[in-house]
């Protein structure tokens, strides 16, 4: 007959069932889009800002467009409506257009060069104030 020799090591208890984690993790995933809803990421203005400061992305490197508050507009070395042809047919425009120039003027400069063939014109502007 075949003697069985007691284990060396005690075998280990077994444990009991944890509790379950998942709905914390809901409760927590809940709260968390919750605060995300809710909070101002950004503070809101206190009051309307006007242009030409503003925020935004840098301009691209071409060469800038110039519109005085008079409304004379200057490309390289040309001047008039034959600068508003070069810039438009130089690719992108960046335009850089004075603080005092009225909005009819900066309005009818867009259409010109719209009408010239610009596909993208951007305005450049200050950096705001935080």
């Amino acid at each position: 007959m075949i003697r069985r020799r007691p284990p060396l090591v005690a075998p280990t208890p077994r444990r009991r069932a944890s509790e379950p984690v998942v709905p914390m993790i809901n409760v927590v995933f809940l709260l968390l889009i919750f605060f995300l809803m809710t909070a101002q990421i950004v503070p809101p203005d206190p009051f309307g800002i006007s242009l030409p400061e503003a925020a935004g992305d840098t301009p691209d490197e071409a060469a800038p467009l110039y519109i005085s508050a008079s409304g004379e507009t200057a490309f390289a070395d040309l001047r008039g409506d034959a600068a508003v042809r070069a810039a438009a047919e130089a690719g992108p425009v960046n335009l850089h257009a004075d603080a005092a120039l009225e909005a009819v003027a900066l309005a009818r400069l867009l259409r010109d060069l719209q009408e010239a063939g610009a596909d993208t014109v951007q305005i450049v502007t200050l950096p705001g104030a935080p």
